[in-house]
């Protein structure tokens, strides 16, 4: 227990900001200017999230002696603005006992230009994009901080989650804390964004409050990192399970609220405690889990910190007049500004000229830089030089593919050229099937709507043209087709959207066998298809590129399935 000085209320500021994982300068400073900014608010303490001073996840940068070092380096120079204000701050920590893993999550409690207190991480996640327990050792003891009068329980994300979830170990931290009559409850936190998790999240942390019947200041990561985009939405609950603050979402953020002795906060209600509930979702309806807006605001996130952090501000796509491309390159415009988006056109012979004349227009209402590069000729020569070998053999998917793997040799040839990113357009329904060319249309440094059912690009479509036609309406309407021969639609290779997503999404997202999938009245014979495609297709997925997770089970790192095992025949 580490006792300071004593006042009555208490004013908390939490810091919502946007770090870059390994990029010790710029996260010090970004937090000395929070200090700052805490100050000028009258704070007497100011929260950040969980592993600000490192940027989280850091992975396998944790396991560098030097990368640690930088860590308390910037924790010391961090120290020097904490004299007359209390910080917390997230970061990796030795362990310095002679058994267990030689790091731990942490926080740090700094006041007067000292480390004042140590709190490490006990519940560690081992669940979809989490592997805590690769690198971190558990904490064994928990003790609340004594600061300004008042008892202060800290807990890393953890008591966010709610217990029953797969955690390796069980004990919860608060539920020793407890036992020392702290006066609140702070957490810091880096909870991802999916767009199931909003209103549960803020249930979980209610339940917390409620439980512990202790106000609880929740201070969550925002910004991307690489596929995991974090949405901040901080939050502070009175003892009533009250919400009395939110910070916004997908934005930085400073702000906080002061806490009276009583448990209660002084700022209005937002939600009181009977509306904040966690959402039932049907497994069966993807529809009621779309939330187009938080979509749309963290795929923006997600492109602008990919682009900022790698160090890069022009990207290039290939734009088919199709709607996953067309959506694509809206977003892009978007979140890197429509100068900084091109796209290529690459007709071939099977493409219909209305596709090329909408992928013109749609580049035109956006106001951004195309190019028509036909491939005719080139794939007459691939045809032309590959004869001897394919002789007579009728046309097939061989062929079609040479049109995709051609559109992705000359794509990256201009991206080479003129230092742009290529970002992808595959959609998860492609992706979950197979529908896709590798070398060819997969191609990309970042998968935009990889974790976007066919049916969600559709809402987002409409959502960018909520304020007038930027995606030409003859896109969005007309049947979606690759164009790789003569009449060809999506139909013809795979089932209705409306029903293959619903599929997916119950395989996927809520991990339903296919004995469940079809107790809830599919046809059979689809469902052994479907899910046949999903689990081939695995080999293509292993080479993607990484993708933007907006879903609870995006593929990449958090679905992690072995590319030859044989679960459904």
């Amino acid at each position: 227990m580490v006792k300071i000085c004593e006042i009555c209320t208490m004013k908390i500021v939490l810091a919502q900001q946007n770090y870059h994982i390994g990029n010790f300068e710029s996260n010090t400073q970004k937090i000395i200017q929070g200090i700052q900014e805490a100050k000028r608010q009258g704070a007497d303490l100011v929260v950040f999230s969980e592993m600000c001073v490192s940027g989280y996840p850091g992975r396998d940068f944790v396991e560098f002696d030097d990368f640690i070092n930088k860590c308390y380096q910037s924790i010391d120079t961090i120290k020097q603005h904490a004299d007359t204000i209390g910080v917390l701050v997230g970061s990796p920590a030795h362990n310095t006992a002679p058994q267990g893993k030689r790091l731990f999550n942490a926080a740090f409690f700094l006041y007067e230009k000292e480390v004042k207190a140590e709190i490490h991480k006990t519940l560690l996640p081992t669940y979809d994009v989490f592997d805590e327990y690769r690198y971190f050792e558990p904490s064994y003891y928990w003790n609340v901080v004594e600061f300004r009068g008042k008892k202060l329980a800290v807990t890393i994300c953890e008591d966010i989650w709610n217990i029953e979830d797969n955690l390796l170990y069980r004990i919860c931290p608060m539920d020793e804390l407890i036992k020392q009559q702290p006066d609140f409850m702070v957490n810091l936190s880096a909870s991802p964004f999916d767009y199931m998790h909003d209103e549960d999240r803020k249930a979980v942390v209610k339940a917390n409050v409620l439980k512990y019947k202790l106000p609880m200041f929740y201070c969550n990561a925002i910004g991307s990192q690489t596929e995991v985009v974090f949405d901040g939405t901080s939050l502070i609950f009175d003892k009533f399970g009250n919400l009395c603050k939110q910070l916004p979402s997908f934005e930085e953020a400073i702000d906080g609220a002061v806490l009276n002795d009583d448990g209660t906060i002084n700022a209005p209600v937002l939600e009181p405690a009977a509306h904040v509930f966690a959402k039932h979702w049907d497994p069966g309806h993807l529809d009621e889990h779309l939330n187009t807006h938080q979509i749309y605001q963290a795929i923006i996130l997600g492109i602008k910190d990919y682009f900022t952090k790698m160090g890069f501000n022009k990207a290039l796509l290939s734009s088919s007049g199709g709607i996953d491309s067309a959506v694509t390159l809206a977003l892009a415009c978007d979140a890197l500004g429509k100068d900084n988006v091109r796209s290529i056109l690459m007709p071939s012979p099977y493409s219909t000229s209305h596709s090329v004349d909408d992928a013109v227009q749609l580049s035109k209402n956006l106001g951004s830089p195309y190019d028509i590069m036909r491939i005719d000729d080139i794939y007459a020569s691939f045809l032309n030089t590959l004869k001897p070998i394919f002789k007579d053999l009728s046309f097939s998917l061989a062929e079609e593919n040479i049109q995709s793997r051609t559109r992705g040799n000359l794509i990256m040839a201009v991206a080479n050229k003129f230092g742009y990113i290529l970002l992808n357009t595959s959609n998860k329904s492609e992706l979950a099937t197979g529908y896709g060319t590798l070398y060819g249309d997969m191609a990309g440094g970042l998968g935009v709507l990889g974790d976007c059912y066919k049916q969600q690009v559709y809402a987002l479509a409409d959502y960018i043209n909520r304020n007038g036609e930027r995606i030409p309406a003859n896109i969005i309407h007309k049947a979606p087709s690759a164009e790789l021969r003569p009449d060809q639609k999506d139909s013809d290779s795979l089932p209705d959207y409306a029903i293959l997503d619903k599929i997916l999404y119950l395989y996927i997202e809520r991990r339903l066998g296919p004995v469940e999938i079809k107790a809830l009245g599919y046809d059979c014979a689809l469902v052994d298809r479907i899910l046949k495609l999903v689990n081939t297709s695995e080999y293509k997925r292993n080479q993607f590129c990484p993708i933007i997770r907006v879903s609870p089970k995006a593929f990449g790192i958090g679905r992690r399935v072995p590319i030859v095992g044989k679960y459904l025949s």
